[in-house]
């Protein structure tokens, strides 16, 4: 979708829906009725990644990167580049390329805090002028594997005090207080453009932490007594799955903007990582029935495919029943626990999920909000995987 840029704005225009190569249905269970195949179906809803993307490009008060871990499907970073993300968060040289290859035009920042020189280097031969660092020793790196380049824009990841995302993401990246201020003035000395960025946790539905963050970040800048470029405030903008309501991110846009104001950052460049919040919602899996035990439902994708964060992390992400064969699903519903298809005992997802009471062998299970986090966490342990996945056109 072309993009039409004011000076403080960027604004999406509609058009029309085009199927991105893949094939392309009404409904879901058109998707179902037309599948011959023995694996589950992943299903992405292109409206609705159109929908999210024109979210963040017309209220973030910043540049969006779109974070491709979380799916880096190719349909679907094209869908996300004709509604105007022009930017995008990579960690590794296959992500890199993938991303060259298929958006010639994008711009890509390399934000991974810990790299091989391999990466580095690579992504500096494709352009790459962004990344990331939380350490002296990662910071050498880069400026060994750039050759004392003088256009680097670099951005140090700070430690946030725990905040209260769904899941935290301290302990693994970012420099503390005081190694921060330390970095702060090396990397000034070494970088065209300087900035701070932070991880707030994943699925964050404080709004207030992202201020907490904000405000750290300054008290951090003033000890260094650095100017910088740019500020980072990353991702974390949640999802609303079962029993996780959420604020409007209208909301957010708005707190954050509020946030960078009053703590003097309304001069500098904003940027956020949105991975979740781009995609989740813009896509499903189908998953058919194999077996019923009383309140078990046995299917044919699992924890080691697309339900990981069900599994591991007990996420009641939302589902519906499909039957195409008669009677029609039951009208009241139970709560079911699934069991995936491999031989591991761990593949269980406890839910509960509610279905019709009267769920059965061959009905199809779609569970929502997979479009994150789903397939790009499938493994193909005990050769149980799939290689299928469809557009469907409706937002049901």
């Amino acid at each position: 979708m072309p993009i039409v840029k004011t000076n403080t704005t960027q604004i999406a225009q509609p058009t029309q829906l085009r199927p991105y190569g893949l094939p392309t249905y009404n409904t879901s269970a058109d998707a179902i009725a037309a599948y011959a195949g023995d694996d589950q179906i992943y299903v992405l809803y292109p409206r609705k990644i159109e929908a999210a993307a024109r979210t963040f490009l017309n209220g973030f008060p910043g540049q969006v990167l779109y974070a491709v871990k979380s799916n880096p499907h190719p349909s679907l970073l094209q869908i996300l580049w004709d509604e105007g993300v022009r930017n995008f968060d990579v960690a590794s040289i296959r992500e890199m390329e993938l991303v060259a290859g298929l958006l010639p035009g994008a711009k890509m920042f390399l934000m991974h805090p810990i790299k091989s020189r391999a990466t580095i280097a690579r992504a500096y031969a494709l352009g790459i002028r962004d990344f990331s660092f939380d350490h002296k020793d990662e910071l050498q790196k880069i400026i060994d594997c750039a050759d004392d380049a003088t256009d680097l824009r670099l951005h140090l990841r700070l430690a946030l005090p725990k905040g209260d995302a769904a899941m935290p993401l301290s302990g693994k990246f970012g420099a503390d207080f005081e190694s921060a201020t330390a970095l702060l003035q090396s990397a000034r000395h070494v970088s065209d453009k300087l900035g701070v960025c932070f991880h707030v946790g994943s699925q964050c539905m404080v709004i207030d932490n992202y201020d907490r963050a904000i405000g750290y970040a300054r008290d951090l800048v003033n000890a260094a007594g650095v100017s910088i470029d740019s500020i980072d405030v990353g991702g974390g903008f949640p999802v609303a799955y079962p029993d996780m309501p959420i604020a409007p991110m209208a909301d957010y846009f708005h707190a954050i903007a509020d946030s960078l104001s009053a703590h003097g950052f309304a001069n500098i460049a904003v940027f956020g990582e949105p991975g979740r919040a781009l995609c989740a919602e813009g896509g499903a899996t189908l998953a058919r029935v194999e077996l019923r035990k009383g309140s078990d439902l046995y299917l044919n994708d699992g924890t080691y495919g697309s339900l990981f964060d069900a599994g591991q992390f007990a996420w009641k992400f939302p589902v519906k029943l499909h039957r195409n064969r008669p009677p029609a699903p039951a009208l009241n519903t139970i709560g079911f626990r699934f069991f995936g298809p491999t031989c591991d005992s761990a593949d269980t997802m406890n839910g509960p999920f509610h279905l019709p009471a009267d769920t059965c062998e061959g009905d199809w299970v779609e569970v929502g909000h997979l479009g994150a986090y789903g397939q790009t966490l499938a493994t193909q342990f005990n050769g149980f995987y799939s290689n299928h996945t469809v557009a469907v056109l409706s937002d049901d």
